[in-house]
């Protein structure tokens, strides 16, 4: 039972993995982190190169990979390294977000922008 009722049209929820190409840990992760993103519905699903991105990214330094960046529509509501773990994932978003579908239909997420 959620507590209070879902805005109507329910937050928008992105979570961007900030990575970096030579990292091993980052390499190992991707293929679990894409794999959640072809099977989990929402949150909108961002894999970010740091070296890639960097113009985009300004003078934000990220020392520790894999690192998470988890949004309300444009709010921040984590921001941080984490295990390079899918579970984790799930645990940064409400209970109230659909969990884990593997029967979803593949989609892949090859851009920075999210559909919607």
């Amino acid at each position: 039972m959620i507590a209070h009722p879902l805005p109507d049209p329910p937050p928008k929820w992105t979570v961007v993995c900030l990575c970096a190409e030579w990292c091993d840990t980052c390499h190992a992760y991707r293929a679990l982190f894409e794999a959640r993103a072809r099977n989990q519905p929402t949150p909108c699903h961002l894999w970010v190169d740091v070296e890639d991105e960097s113009d985009a990214l300004g003078d934000l330094d990220i020392e520790t990979f894999p690192t998470l960046l988890v949004l309300q529509d444009d709010r921040p509501r984590f921001f941080g390294p984490v295990l390079p773990q899918p579970e984790v994932i799930d645990a940064l978003l409400p209970r109230s977000m659909p969990r884990m579908n593997t029967h979803s239909a593949l989609r892949p997420r090859t851009s920075l922008r999210c559909a919607g």
